[in-house]
């Protein structure tokens, strides 16, 4: 695919990001060297493309906001987009194409983990960067990704402990439904220990997997009110990814199972995959996210100006992909100017240590291990699709790659 540049003006660059889009006016001025090529490997067609068209966006978003300012290192970005269409091993391809053809200097990229680990042996043959903005299972570290998304302790653990809290229903059985791959077996193992570690034994625990695009929902549905009714409170964990929440969540409101008798708490669904369905059969059902669209403060309010002044929709909404996106865009932006240079092994140490007072009104910064200190958040869908926040961490939370629910990780946590 062809790729893409950006260009924006001087006197946007001086008033602000959230000014930035708005202001027609001169072009920056760039200097002489070769456009730095930023790569975006996102699905644009198949099953993901509900959640990952969003954070293309983003990415274009910021590649404009930085040449509004005058690019970076005074050289304009120029986007490189390419569409893997939700075939894990396409993603593969297209990211040697971009690395190899295109010869980006950065990549933001990816939803799903099999997505991910297709990439990550192309990016460490090739030494690319990837930046990969969504919350997964962990196990997992390389040099050349970073992980600007939620390791299980920054999300999954967290959501499960409100359940079982008073203010969260205190729940003494778990559904663990998921879509089948990587993330949700190995996050759902990983939630197995940990409720096992609490006292709740395995005939306490439902566990079942569907595939990718799934829709027929009513046996599934009626097994977990079945399990819901023998006699304890039972809550609803949610792993399923992509357009399969849409028959899902419809069919938990064909059966009606509402969130004070069941509660079900998502990982994947957010305002974006919200904005297309109808939400009353959700309200008072659960997400756990490193951030919300609701958040009140100026770093949010600018992020969310920014984003509906680029897309032109005063009606469009954020999620947590789109601000891990923009974190990640930020804090490269600035390991660039720290580094003097694009190339991945100067960045890649400048990164660490790197810091931002991000959209979700905490600041969080890149640890050595490649993630991000995030605060984990928990929020009930309202009617109009929004979330209001009902637990929150009092501070951010470093990130747990390796987790201590999986035995053999015993001597490799850090």
């Amino acid at each position: 695919m062809t790729s893409k540049s950006f260009t924006f003006t001087r006197r946007a660059a001086l008033t602000g990001l959230g000014a930035a889009l708005a202001t027609p006016a001169l072009r920056p001025a760039f200097g002489q060297g070769a456009p730095i090529k930023v790569g975006v490997l996102h699905s644009l067609s198949g099953t993901m493309a509900i959640s990952e068209t969003a954070l293309r966006d983003t990415v274009l978003m910021m590649v404009e906001w930085a040449n509004s300012r005058g690019g970076v290192l005074g050289r304009r970005l120029e986007a490189v987009v390419v569409d893997p269409a939700s075939n894990w091993p396409l993603f593969a391809e297209k990211a040697r194409e971009l690395l190899q053809v295109h010869k980006v200097d950065v990549t933001f990229g990816c939803w799903t983990s099999v997505s991910r680990k297709s990439v990550l042996p192309v990016f460490e043959e090739l030494n690319g960067m990837l930046f990969y903005p969504v919350q997964y299972e962990g196990e997992e570290e390389s040099k050349n990704i970073f992980y600007t998304g939620a390791a299980p302790n920054q999300q999954a653990i967290p959501a499960v402990e409100y359940l079982m809290s008073k203010d969260g229903g205190e729940a003494k059985r778990i559904a663990l439904l998921g879509t089948d791959y990587v993330y949700p077996r190995t996050t759902n193992r990983i939630l197995r220990g940990f409720l096992n570690s609490k006292g709740i034994g395995n005939a306490d625990i439902m566990e079942e997997y569907t595939p990718f695009g799934h829709s027929d929902w009513q046996g599934i549905v009626a097994r977990v009110k079945r399990f819901a009714s023998e006699g304890k409170k039972t809550a609803i964990v949610s792993t399923i990814n992509g357009d399969a929440n849409v028959p899902f969540y419809r069919e938990l409101g064909n059966q009606g199972i509402k969130a004070e008798d069941i509660p079900c708490v998502a990982f994947s669904v957010g305002e974006e995959e919200l904005a297309g369905i109808d939400t009353r059969p959700l309200v008072g059902h659960l997400a756990a996210w490193n951030y919300f669209m609701s958040i009140k403060g100026a770093p949010n309010e600018e992020f969310v100006k920014l984003w509906q002044a680029y897309i032109k929709n005063p009606k469009r909404v954020t999620n947590d992909p789109m601000e891990a996106t923009y974190t990640g865009f930020r804090m490269w932006t600035q390991a660039v100017a720290k580094a003097g240079t694009t190339a991945v092994d100067a960045v890649r140490g400048a990164m660490i240590g790197q810091k931002l007072m991000a959209p979700c009104g905490y600041e969080e910064e890149m640890l050595a291990n490649h993630h991000l200190s995030k605060p984990v958040f928990i929020g009930e869908v309202q009617a109009d699709g929004q979330f209001n926040i009902v637990w929150k961490t009092p501070d951010a939370v470093k990130a747990e790659n390796w987790s201590q629910f999986i035995p053999e990780n015993a001597n490799r946590r850090r």
